[in-house]
């Protein structure tokens, strides 16, 4: 069997492009320093915590500034939908979570 010039394959190949750079990953670069850890593990058992239905978790106070429009307004919605608007304001919280669920910088 006769063996393929070596020229003739050269030719047909493409340019090849400019090499990629190598990073290597280590533990430090992956997850950053040991205590930037705490609060990414805090977030996801929270997160896996708020995901469980059947999980009772106690609540807590809290107190916010609403402009008077606004609130009025949310809690005319939330009335007409047959939901107390506390309730209605948890569900909003809830699924805003699930839907911007990437893990927070520390």
């Amino acid at each position: 069997m006769k063996k393929p010039d070596k020229k003739n394959i050269r030719s047909k190949a493409k340019p090849s492009a400019a090499p990629r750079p190598v990073q290597f990953a280590n533990r430090a670069n992956v997850i950053g320093a040991q205590e930037d850890v705490g609060p990414i593990l805090e977030f996801i058992e929270m997160f896996k915590d708020l995901a469980d239905p059947s999980a009772q978790h106690p609540s807590r106070l809290i107190s916010i500034k609403v402009p008077v429009p606004l609130l009025t307004a949310f809690k005319f919605k939330a009335k007409h939908a047959g939901i107390p608007y506390q309730t209605m304001i948890k569900r909003l919280m809830t699924q805003w979570l699930k839907e911007h669920h990437t893990i927070p910088p520390t």
